[in-house]
């Protein structure tokens, strides 16, 4: 039987999946996270009745207005595990530095955890990080230029590529989808990914968030490979093949617990 923990995992990769697609199908989702049709007709109805998604015959859909609430979800799972990696993460960055930060909940929770350091630059295509930290007295905050996507308020597309071609900085403090076993950073949407290489590309340091539930899980499209992190800031890491190679790829590594 799947641990809760594994559940709420599961769910919100599915609600991710349907967030992209606009569909999901029960059997890709049955083989693409190793459980039974029957197990996946269940978490689709729970989710359901949470009305996050909408059951259509296969599988399910996303409604008109759940977008929104997809991405309040993602804020809520794990969520004291986010909170953690994200103080643990802020305190990589010195005062004075520049530094990229996209989309993600546990970007936000490390961008809290900013709020009070002096003469720091911020260059984000995540307006909810602009809310954060704009006006906060020592912090000089630009905001990618591009479309907005109103579902989680991320700027995206070829104005913001264009937007990240402009600068060089520090750090780059990233989110992703999926970490795998093999060490690849993975998403789901096209957009997020092309941002995400354009910002590591800028960045003379980069900083990787990602709480356990993001260990292992599986995402499409790949974004770069454990070669490009200089930090993983995490809850825990229990695979020992990853946990290898990131201890021979020299990436400093720190756990939360």
């Amino acid at each position: 039987m799947s641990s809760r923990h594994d559940l709420a995992a599961r769910h919100a990769a599915i609600l991710e999946s349907a967030r992209v697609a606009g569909e999901v199908d029960v059997a890709a989702l049955a083989k693409a996270h190793g459980v039974t049709p029957q197990t996946i007709r269940k978490d689709l109805n729970r989710l359901a009745e949470r009305s996050l998604l909408a059951r259509v015959h296969g599988g399910a859909a996303i409604g008109s207005g759940i977008a929104n609430l997809l991405y309040d979800e993602r804020r809520r799972l794990a969520a004291d595990a986010k909170a953690r990696i994200g103080a643990a993460a802020a305190r990589l960055v010195p005062e004075g530095a520049s530094l990229f930060i996209n989309i993600g909940t546990t970007t936000e929770a490390a961008a809290r955890h900013l709020a009070h350091h002096q003469k720091l630059m911020v260059i984000t295509n995540n307006l909810n990080v602009v809310d954060q930290l704009a006006g906060r007295p020592g912090l000089a905050v630009i905001a990618v230029g591009g479309e907005v996507r109103s579902s989680d308020r991320a700027v995206v597309g070829a104005l913001a590529h264009q937007f990240l071609d402009n600068f060089r900085v520090d750090y780059a403090l990233i989110g992703a989808s999926g970490l795998s076993f093999e060490g690849d950073l993975l998403d789901f949407d096209p957009d997020e990914v092309q941002v995400s290489r354009s910002i590591i590309r800028h960045a003379r340091e980069v900083i990787l968030v990602a709480d356990a539930s993001k260990i292992g899980r599986a995402a499409p499209l790949r974004i770069a490979g454990i070669e490009a992190l200089h930090h993983l800031v995490t809850d825990r890491i229990d695979h020992p093949g990853l946990r290898a190679r990131i201890r021979a790829g020299g990436i400093n590594l720190v756990e939360t617990g």
